[in-house]
């Protein structure tokens, strides 16, 4: 793992795109449940007639791949001193949310792409656990930030030298 203090420029760009991409996809997944309806008693499969939100749910997995990629390669940042309770709840609620962003896309491609209604339910639970998974996380990183003035902000904002 690396000893830097800060991310790389790709990985700061891909947190900020993964988040605004899982974000626009929440907000315009209103009558996606119509339209896998209609998709499903017109007998389609495949690749064919995707949507928006299709589209951007795709990028997101595909994007999160390439982060874990990109991670695995060059490492993280040194974890910042604290307790070992707040380590332990930063560690699992990373885990939660890499979990929940590889999740909910790939429940939502087994619905759309295979047909499995059952797993929209499932993928539009996820979805939501996911939003607020994230939100905590944005809030955490704030609290972080202007109560502890630790610099765990600054980190995912400017890229290390």
């Amino acid at each position: 793992m690396s000893t830097a203090v800060a991310y790389s420029r790709l990985q700061i760009s891909l947190h900020w795109l993964i988040a605004i991409l899982i974000t626009a996809a929440w907000f315009i997944s209103d009558g996606m449940g119509r339209a896998l309806r209609q998709r499903l008693e017109a007998g389609e499969t495949g690749f064919t007639g995707n949507t928006v939100h299709v589209w951007i749910g795709s990028a997101v997995f595909a994007l999160i791949l390439l982060r874990i990629l990109v991670r695995a390669l060059q490492g993280a940042p040194i974890p910042m001193q604290s307790s070992p309770l707040l380590e332990a709840a930063a560690l699992w609620g990373h885990r939660l949310l890499y979990a929940l962003m590889i999740a909910v896309p790939g429940l939502g491609a087994l619905t759309w792409y295979a047909g499995v209604g059952e797993a929209g339910d499932v993928h539009a639970v996820a979805a939501n656990a996911l939003l607020i998974v994230a939100l905590g996380h944005a809030a955490v990183a704030i609290w972080h930030q202007l109560v502890r003035r630790d610099g765990t902000l600054t980190r995912m904002t400017r890229p290390r030298a």
